[in-house]
């Protein structure tokens, strides 16, 4: 079955870096658009970062566009989001996604990390 299990999440202060990892298993990996999310404590979930099964196109909420950098290594089955200058708001849970490329809905979800970002 499919699984995407996310890593690299932990606490850290405003103006830090940290970088999260996305481990695909059981699809095509190329074949998928994957998307990061998150959600906040008493927020509703949302768009942070996609990016095409080529790698070759990104796109960004406008929350997190020069900040945050989404890429995927598909020979290693994993997307990553590289979060540079981090702020309090950025705190919440990230989850990954996958959808076939060409839909519009995220089929499969990863567990979540937790992000944490003090001032």
């Amino acid at each position: 079955q499919v699984q995407l299990v996310e890593s690299g999440g932990g606490l850290v202060q405003a103006g830090d870096s940290l970088k999260l990892s996305c481990a695909a298993s059981g699809l095509t990996f190329s074949s998928y658009t994957m998307g990061w999310f998150r959600q906040a404590p008493g927020k509703e979930r949302e768009f942070v970062a996609r990016i095409r099964g080529s790698g070759g196109t990104t796109y960004y909420s406008d929350s997190v566009k020069g900040r945050f950098t989404i890429s995927r290594d598909n020979a290693k089955n994993t997307v990553y989001l590289q979060m540079n200058s981090l702020k309090p708001e950025d705190t919440a849970v990230y989850y990954c996604a996958a959808r076939i490329y060409g839909t519009y809905v995220y089929n499969y979800w990863g567990q979540g990390t937790q992000v944490t970002v003090s001032s």
